[in-house]
């Protein structure tokens, strides 16, 4: 008897150390390989911004503001403000670059180095779903990323706190600049 409790304590702790969910933080290779995608959590959402371009120093040309045509893709945010739908599963929207059009999205994490990406041309209608891959180093020679122009690097006061992400920077200057934009309409 004390055998059986004793395996059956070694299978639920080891069941609950394997069932912990696989996060989709990280950088991610997206399928047809040109570009790798930084993910983070930003104030309980999950953001993504172009953190390499197999192609280096590609602008927003497709984007419908003018004012943003000659932002550079490399830093731009891509996966926007998704939000948690569920065990493993993140829901938002995703920006093409390539056709300057935002569709709604969702991410799950199949595996430590496998996330799905499904965009959506409406919500839950008309989907096609990708995997990405994570990225464990860095491509060799890649450039930094650019600076970010308004928001300065701001470590938390506060007992254990730590300064936001360059990831969640890049996302608070982006909402910076579009509110700055709204206020001058």
């Amino acid at each position: 008897m004390k055998r059986l409790i004793a395996l059956a304590s070694i299978a639920l702790t080891s069941g609950h150390a394997l069932g912990a969910e696989p996060s989709p933080i990280g950088d991610w290779l997206v399928k047809e390989g040109y570009a790798n995608i930084r993910i983070d959590n930003c104030g309980g959402k999950m953001w993504g911004i172009i953190a390499w371009e197999k192609k280096p120093g590609g602008v927003d040309v497709e984007n419908p503001d003018p004012a943003k045509k000659t932002r550079p893709v490399l830093g731009m945010p891509i996966l926007i403000g998704l939000a948690p739908k569920g065990p493993n599963k993140w829901s938002g929207g995703i920006y093409n670059s390539q056709n300057g059009k935002m569709y709604s999205a969702s991410i799950s994490v199949v595996d430590d180095n496998t996330l799905e990406l499904e965009g959506c041309l409406f919500t839950d209608f008309l989907c096609q779903a990708q995997h990405w891959t994570r990225v464990k180093t860095p491509p060799a020679g890649a450039p930094p990323l650019p600076p970010i122009k308004s928001v300065t690097k701001q470590v938390s006061a506060k007992k254990g706190g730590s300064a936001p992400s360059d990831t969640c920077l890049r996302i608070a200057d982006e909402a910076a600049a579009l509110e700055r934009a709204n206020a001058k309409k």
